[in-house]
């Protein structure tokens, strides 16, 4: 410490007394002209130095029972976030959980105290005299055995000038450093999401001539769905198609049936690949909650799977509910096998997750099967891209948050890339998925 500074005790240059509350409170209370204001915690702002005001008063009688104040009198506060000062700017009653500090004006400028009593030099002595204490409080004896260090008075003064030069840029650095925090937080699920976008337009790996024509693919899904629908397990309606091409004006059209119309606004995609409705290459099925009230229906049996039970891009390994044979008759034993890609449309949409379990789940999920897909390409391909073509569907508000009917979920645009092309693109997100995380 400089030669011309010196460290006292602090109830060598103050006085420091605690307040009072006459009890029971509300019975002294009073909007009458003549009362005192009462300062409580509540009457102090975040971040402020100042108490300016107070939302209540009490009767003159209740004096005899706190302690009365003056302007410019400092305030610590000795319980909860005890240490923290504040100088008044109105006289008045304080309560116990204050400690009032005065007669400083000899030793100490009033904005110097209010910086050193705000300073690690002080909070670091206050934590010591509490430390172990069962309820973490202040009093007046353990506040006046702090040790302070007082400069000369002309050196307050420039001390104080310095802080107040310093500070404002301490707020900019602190809006700039949450800045920062914001975009290091956000910045692996953008860049995430990004790197899925410019894969879904072609953009991530290159194109090979070589690769067979994703037209062989989906013809590969209409032979699947003819067969099906002759075995009598599809309906007619299911083998009406739409087909979406690119017109000799590069616009994309959509014909479904005599109707054709124009798809404005969808990203152009390589000439290799095409556009190809959700409910054209997968079928699915939404799940379902049995009554509660239907004790018979619940068990041990069958896992049964919530929106909570989906880990986000995961593997769904164990759920929390299970219900029991008995309710296989209100699924009609739609079962989803290990393997299935289940996808959330409601609250959490297009939250995606592989069953790693035989399960059921609850009618805000679906369970996807995709057509033609003996490889399981397509599937994979959908369980990297399902979120981020989800949320760009026609959603609906709902209560909780939004939700997909039949029609958005059936119409959601696939930009689907040659099967070999999808391998490629799969291998190529997931080293970026591997490197994304250590970004955060």
């Amino acid at each position: 410490m400089p030669e011309s500074w010196e460290w006292v005790r602090f109830s060598e240059v103050s006085t420091i007394v605690r307040g009072g509350s006459p009890r029971p409170i509300k019975e002294f209370i009073t909007e009458a002209d003549d009362g005192i204001n009462w300062i409580k915690i509540g009457d102090t702002d975040k971040g402020g130095k100042f108490i300016n005001s107070t939302k209540e008063k009490i009767k003159p009688s209740g004096l005899k029972k706190t302690r009365y104040v003056t302007k410019g009198t400092f305030l610590l506060t000795n319980s909860m976030s005890f240490g923290r000062p504040y100088i008044l700017n109105v006289d008045g009653a304080i309560h116990d959980g204050w400690l009032a500090i005065s007669n400083y004006e000899e030793v100490f400028s009033r904005d110097f105290l209010y910086y050193l009593l705000s300073s690690k030099v002080a909070y670091h002595q206050f934590l010591a005299l509490i430390s172990g204490a069962v309820v973490k409080n202040l009093n007046s004896d353990k506040v006046a055995s702090l040790l302070v260090p007082v400069p000369p008075q002309k050196e307050q003064e420039r001390i104080v000038s310095a802080i107040m030069v310093g500070l404002p840029k301490v707020d900019d650095y602190q809006k700039l450093h949450d800045r920062l925090e914001k975009i290091n937080k956000e910045l692996p699920e953008k860049l995430r999401k990004s790197i899925l976008q410019y894969a879904m337009q072609g953009k991530l790996v290159p194109q090979d001539p070589n690769d067979e024509p994703v037209e062989v693919l989906l013809e590969k899904i209409r032979q699947e769905k003819q067969k099906l629908f002759e075995e009598g397990k599809l309906k007619k309606k299911d083998l009406q198609e739409s087909i979406i091409y690119k017109g000799d004006d590069n616009s994309y059209y959509e014909k479904n049936g005599n109707s054709e119309v124009k798809l404005d606004d969808i990203p152009e995609l390589p000439s290799t690949w095409e556009y190809a409705r959700f409910k054209d290459i997968v079928s699915y099925y939404m799940g379902k909650t049995p009554p509660r009230s239907a004790n018979e229906y619940w068990g041990d049996d069958i896992p049964w799977v919530s929106i909570a039970d989906m880990p986000a891009n995961g593997i769904i390994t164990s759920t929390k509910e299970h219900v029991s044979h008995e309710a296989k008759k209100l699924f009609k034993d739609k079962i989803s096998p290990a393997g299935t890609l289940l996808m959330s449309f409601k609250l959490t949409v297009g939250r995606v997750s592989l069953l790693g379990i035989e399960a059921t789940h609850n009618e805000a999920i679906i369970s996807i099967f995709p057509y033609a897909d003996t490889d399981e390409s397509l599937k994979m391909y959908l369980f990297k891209f399902l979120p981020q073509i989800a949320n760009g569907g026609d959603s609906k508000d709902a209560i909780k948050g939004t939700t997909l009917n039949s029609q958005s979920i059936n119409n959601l645009l696939i930009p689907m890339p040659p099967l070999e092309e999808q391998s490629r693109i799969i291998q190529e997100v997931a080293k970026f998925e591997d490197l994304i995380p250590q970004l955060g």
